[in-house]
């Protein structure tokens, strides 16, 4: 007998796909098993036993042969002669002729379902069983099923999902151990509190219950990134999958040949059942070999064939209503999109997001098993579930002993750390009690905590590159401790909402660029709420300045202005900041001096670097800034300096590099006060005798000119201390160096000196390194003179 075991292959499948098999799945299985049964067990009767037995059938017509009316003749004279009980029909066929007999009439006169009927059955069911799983099976979606079926389980049974379902209900383990000994506690103290709380050791078994129990909730290193890992792949794979919907198709595909095949089965077989009966006739033209030609002849199985074919419908006919029960499943549910809003509604987590085509249609087939499953896996769906995973592995990789290894000093004197490219803000940074400078880097989908009260000393926070968000709680001590914030960003919708609250900020500094349409009208919404702010940085591509710097300009005393080569117009806004002090418009395509700049009385500071001034006539007007005592005007193309600059007599220092300047005019040098003076990168042939006035100038510098001699008045610049004059075209160096005493930097390096001054001997401040010279010119000193400078 075939064992049924040999066919288990055809419908057998992982035991993890039971959680893609709904009710319906399950049972119609559970039919096929029944019918693979009645199949196997109907192919092996029609094996081991005799089909068909037949017997003769004597003709009553008239034309009987002679023979025949002979032999029958001849019988009935037998039969005469023969006791009662052996009477019979003899018909002189041998057991060979019989079996010869019933094989032609099993193969001409028995109906092909009555031969075949188990091997229908037998088929239909296999083909049955192959088509309830052979999405399974199929090239295009069993890669798609195995690997949701895996990441499902590893969801179900993470312990992040435990942890992160127990959270929003109300039910950490942690925090139902510390009530649990609470109330052992208060239940033990009721009785009798004054006879326990002499008994010390009693007093003390709760706290021991408290402080010995692990935390249920916590999870180890490895754990956390294996959680972080799966929502990577359920990411990528909900990318993968919801682009098409080709399970849906296959399994509708072959719910449709199910109800085809159902009604196939049902059509053929109940017109064909009747045709399984007991009683044969038989006509077999073998007259010659038998002598009878009619035959009656008996099917053995057909009793238990007809009834085992109307069992066999039955089970077909439930099997067809189950499938019929699935197409109207299919067809009127919209199986290709999937809300999660019963479990936001449970669970809280309000961000998990509703999911379409075939990932939706596995969760709809898995919520058929068992809800369960798709609520545990919409935790790795959620974003905030993520975060939280996220913030658990950053506080367990960066303890505060760590982050306290990497604080350093800033430029501006403070206790700083900084923290790049992170998937969040650890909370440890908020233990960090002694932190005065904040600086994040690249880190995006992070919010700053109530916690960060804790650290009192705060007050420079730099967020560059950074989407970072801010809780009520943590707005509010920014908004009174915070001094300086700088933000740099590459989308204006990096600007974080609560930097306009910032009342008490001092500095800010905001650097990034805006879209052509946004520069117009840059959004920045009103700094009004800024009672504070003194200094104010701007690097952008701005063509207008924003209506929101005006709103400070009452308080605004720095104002720094960074174009990166975006042309500014529109200034006479700068009209109504009459407290600045310094104002940079560095790389703003001037082509001109802005008049607006002549109504700033109090500035002290002037930067026009990189823009496209040729002529600066306009600085006539600068007379009227009676405070000024530094005017940029470096890296331009300024061709000539005008003769009124003389009547900047308050000017100190002044820049005039990279330009085109080929003459320096003597009246330059009427501005007595100057004490730093730089006209580097021009084209300067001649420095002219006045500037001996400049008896205040400590440092000079004309590198990069076309200098050939220099003036002696030069050396009587006593106060000089740095002193530029390499690449020239200088041949000699006057032994009135020695003048300059106070010199400590001096750069020769470039020149055409075949020898230098013993003189320089006498500047006793100038060392060797901060003589900048070629060393074979330095070895033409005399050895004492650079024994003197080498000591330190």
């Amino acid at each position: 007998m075939i064992p049924v075991m040999e066919f288990r292959q055809f419908s057998e499948q992982q035991p993890a796909f039971r959680v893609l098999k709904p009710w319906w799945d399950v049972f119609t299985d559970y039919l096929s098993v029944v019918m693979l049964m009645i199949g196997v067990f109907g192919c092996t009767l029609q094996v081991m036993q005799d089909k068909i037995i037949c017997l003769p059938q004597r003709e009553s017509s008239g034309n009987t042969s002679e023979v025949e009316v002979k032999s029958l003749l001849h019988l009935q004279s037998n039969i005469s002669a023969v006791p009662r009980e052996m009477t019979g029909l003899k018909t002189q066929l041998d057991f060979q002729q019989y079996l010869f007999i019933n094989q032609m009439c099993y193969e001409k006169a028995l109906h092909w379902y009555a031969k075949f009927f188990p091997y229908l059955v037998l088929i239909h069911t296999l083909i049955f069983m192959v088509c309830s799983n052979f999405w399974f099976k199929f090239p295009g979606s069993s890669s798609k099923i195995e690997h949701f079926i895996s990441m499902l389980s590893k969801c179900f049974d993470s312990p992040w999902t435990t942890r992160a379902l127990s959270e929003v209900s109300g039910e950490n383990p942690e925090e139902k151990d510390k009530k649990s000994a609470t109330s052992r506690s208060n239940i033990a103290l009721s009785p009798g509190e004054g006879s326990l709380e002499k008994t010390q050791s009693l007093r003390s078994i709760p706290e021991k219950i408290v402080a010995d129990k692990p935390s249920a909730s916590a999870l180890d290193k490895k754990e956390g990134e294996q959680a972080k890992a799966l929502f990577e792949k359920v990411k990528k794979f909900r990318l993968h999958v919801e682009e098409g919907d080709i399970l849906y198709l296959m399994y509708v595909r072959q719910t449709v040949f199910k109800v085809f095949k159902f009604l196939l089965i049902i059509a053929y077989n109940s017109s064909l059942v009747n045709k399984v009966r007991n009683r044969v006739s038989c006509q077999v033209e073998i007259q010659d070999m038998t002598g009878y030609r009619n035959f009656q002849c008996n099917h053995t199985m057909a009793h238990l064939f007809s009834k085992l074919s109307y069992c066999y419908l039955c089970l077909v006919a439930v099997y067809g209503l189950t499938s019929l029960y699935t197409s109207y499943w299919l067809f009127y549910r919209s199986l290709k999109e999937y809300s999660f809003e019963y479990v936001r509604q449970e669970t809280g987590i309000n961000d998990i997001p509703d999911v379409k085509n075939d990932f939706a249609f596995m969760l709809h087939m898995i919520d058929q098993y068992d809800p369960l499953y798709s609520k545990r896996f919409a935790v790795f769906l959620s974003e905030v579930s993520e975060n939280k995973l996220k913030q658990l592995n950053l506080n367990n990789d960066w303890t505060a002993d760590k982050l306290r290894q990497r604080l350093q000093t800033n430029s501006n004197n403070r206790l700083e750390l900084q923290l790049f490219m992170l998937p969040g803000l650890p909370d440890t940074v908020f233990e960090l009690t002694e932190l005065q400078s904040l600086k994040l880097e690249i880190i995006n989908n992070a919010t700053i905590p109530g916690s960060i009260s804790q650290l009192e000393d705060l007050q420079e926070l730099s967020l560059y590159q950074c989407s970072l968000k801010s809780q009520t709680t943590a707005t509010s001590f920014l908004k009174e401790n915070l001094k300086v914030l700088r933000v740099k960003f590459d989308d204006n919708r990096e600007l974080p909402n609560w930097m306009y609250v910032l009342r008490n900020l001092e500095e800010l500094y905001l650097t990034g660029s805006l879209s052509p349409d946004a520069s117009k009208n840059i959004a920045l919404e009103s700094l009004r709420e800024m009672k504070g702010l003194k200094l104010l940085y701007l690097k952008s591509n701005l063509t207008k300045i924003p209506q929101s710097i005006v709103d400070v300009s009452s308080h605004l005393q720095r104002l720094y202005l960074h174009n990166d080569g975006t042309k500014l117009v529109m200034l006479n806004n700068l009209k109504k900041m009459t407290n600045l002090i310094e104002l940079e418009l560095v790389h703003c395509d001037l082509e001109r001096i802005p008049h607006a700049i002549f109504s700033l009385t109090n500035l002290q500071e002037l930067d026009l670097k990189e823009n496209n001034l040729r002529s600066i006539e306009e600085i006539i007007s600068f007379q009227h800034l009676r405070k000024l005592t530094c005017l940029k005007l470096w890296h331009n193309g300024i061709m000539y300096i005008p003769e009124h600059i003389k009547k900047l007599g308050s000017l100190e220092r002044l820049y005039f590099s990279h330009n085109k300047i080929e003459i320096l005019p003597s009246h330059l040098f009427l501005c007595n006060k100057l004490r730093y003076l730089d006209v580097s990168n021009n084209d300067i042939r001649f420095i002219p005798p006045e500037i001996g006035v400049l008896q205040s100038l400590q440092y000079f510098s004309v590198t990069c000119n076309k200098i050939e001699n220099l003036p002696d008045e030069l050396f009587f610049c006593k106060k000089l201390k740095t002193l530029k004059l390499g690449k020239n075209s200088l041949s000699s160096l006057s032994p009135k160096i020695s003048y300059l005493a106070q010199l400590t930097y001096l750069d020769l390096k470039g020149n055409h000196f075949e020898l230098l001054p013993q003189e320089l001997g006498c500047c006793r401040a100038l060392k060797h390194s901060g003589l900048i010279v070629e060393e074979t010119l330095f070895q033409t000193l005399p050895p004492d003179v650079r024994d003197q400078m080498k000591a330190e």
